[in-house]
């Protein structure tokens, strides 16, 4: 990762599972530079005047993967609200040099909303990922204290249009928990992000990054994530994740193997 001058958010994130990954070896590339545009109440990545686009970046993303020889590869990001595109256009180059470089290899692309903005959305999917994941993060009532950049009809609006726009790519979302949210809160929110076509869902348990981030209000009983998981599931969700250390990237091709069993 040093080597090619790449960022992970295992790192910027400060992620519980970073030495279970890390010793698989897996990670997940953090492109668009380590600057965020917008500044979530619960993540720790630095939100400040972002730097101008890497144009290297893409390809250095590839050859790193190629050098730990991964066989499956997730490419998150900051929010670059900055950029005309909000990055669509590096997600999918850096697709395409991952494709050029590992044709076997399966990507996976974790992204923010774009604004809503679907011809960003079309640019992303046309480069052909086999995961689309996009984070609703919260339920409805936390959006401002959680979120408060963010908007939950448009999160779910984006889901939506990637299932619409390329019906062959399967769709993911994840919640944290702990924030104050209810049983019933959650479980609604499962309801909308299976209405909204995802084929996968995980749920974990927030932790405060830094003294800087909201706190944590509860710390949910394993129990209750098991609960959520027989919920997702009776809904008809092909691969749910729901334990107190499960995040969005953790084990992403374990989720993906066992929807394609399915």
């Amino acid at each position: 990762m040093r080597s090619h001058r790449l960022s992970t958010v295992c790192e910027e994130a400060r992620c519980p599972n970073i030495g279970v990954c890390f010793s698989k070896p897996t990670a997940t590339f953090m492109i668009l530079g380590a600057a965020c545009t917008r500044n979530c109440g619960f993540c720790s990545v630095e939100s400040s005047p972002p730097l101008p686009l890497d144009d290297g970046e893409p390809q250095r993303v590839a050859l790193a993967a190629r050098d730990m020889g991964l066989l499956y590869v997730v490419i998150t990001s900051v929010t670059r609200d900055d950029l005309p595109d909000g990055g669509a256009s590096h997600f999918a180059g850096t697709v395409r040099a991952i494709r050029e470089n590992l044709p076997e290899t399966r990507v996976e692309v974790l992204t923010p909303d774009f604004k809503g903005d679907e011809a960003a959305l079309k640019t992303v999917l046309f480069s052909a990922p086999d995961v689309f994941n996009h984070n609703i993060e919260t339920v409805p009532r936390l959006y401002p204290l959680v979120r408060p950049q963010g908007d939950y009809k448009r999160s779910l609006t984006v889901l939506r249009n990637a299932k619409n726009i390329a019906p062959s790519i399967r769709t993911k979302s994840g919640l944290m928990v702990g924030f104050g949210e209810t049983f019933a809160e959650v479980v609604c929110v499962m309801k909308d992000i299976h209405a909204a076509g995802c084929h996968f869902l995980t749920v974990g348990q927030y932790l405060r990054p830094s003294k800087k981030n909201i706190p944590v209000t509860e710390y949910i009983l394993p129990e209750v994530f098991d609960r959520y998981r027989d919920a997702a599931l009776g809904m008809g969700f092909k691969g749910v994740a729901s334990s107190p250390l499960v995040r969005s990237s953790m084990d992403a091709d374990e989720l993906f193997l066992s929807g394609e069993r399915d």
